[in-house]
């Protein structure tokens, strides 16, 4: 038998966290460092933190949509987001929350079963909306207050995987897919 999962959140998080089917996810600031890597002939380069991109596959194990919205667009970003499986994208989006609207309908859902992770004021229109919002730990000070719950990592340095550890324990899934990797 393998031995309980070390992972915890407190319980009145993960009951606020419950009923979620679906994950919004900015990328720069939150599945990025928000840096603008550019190369010598313009090309925009972007680095990815690999635990966030399991955290992003088990979501979608686990039941829970991962949906991305972006006011930006690269090739690069496409390549991260197709090698994930990740098929609700809104690219190049300043206007977050009709973004937001749409995947909701497409799914059948509504903001009651949401949740978004954000790191800046573009974010707010999608995370006010959402049942549960979340900010990393560097995201603007307004975000953060408007939050629920504050990653303990930095974009692009986790925080996505711990918003992602915490939907799969508040959903009851966490431990059997852990023990999948036993």
């Amino acid at each position: 038998m393998s031995p309980a999962p070390a992972l915890t959140f407190p319980p009145e998080l993960l009951l606020a966290a419950q009923g979620i089917r679906v994950a919004f996810f900015d990328i720069d600031g939150v599945l990025t460092d928000g840096g603008l890597y550019l190369g010598a002939d313009g090309e925009t380069l972007k680095r990815f933190h690999i635990l966030d991109g399991l955290g992003l596959k088990l979501l979608q194990r686990a039941g829970i949509t991962p949906a991305v919205i972006t006011g930006r667009d690269s090739p690069p970003l496409r390549r991260r987001l197709e090698a994930l499986g990740i098929t609700h994208v809104h690219y190049g989006t300043e206007d977050k929350r009709p973004a937001a609207e749409q995947t909701l309908a497409r799914l059948g859902l509504d903001w009651s079963q949401a949740a978004g992770i954000g790191d800046d004021w573009p974010d707010l229109p999608v995370l006010t909306r959402c049942a549960f919002a979340a900010a990393p730990a560097n995201a603007h000070a307004e975000v953060r207050a408007r939050a629920r719950y504050v990653t303990q990592a930095a974009g692009g340095h986790g925080a996505a995987r711990e918003f992602c550890d915490l939907l799969l324990v508040a959903s009851g899934r966490y431990a059997a897919l852990l023990e999948a990797y036993g």
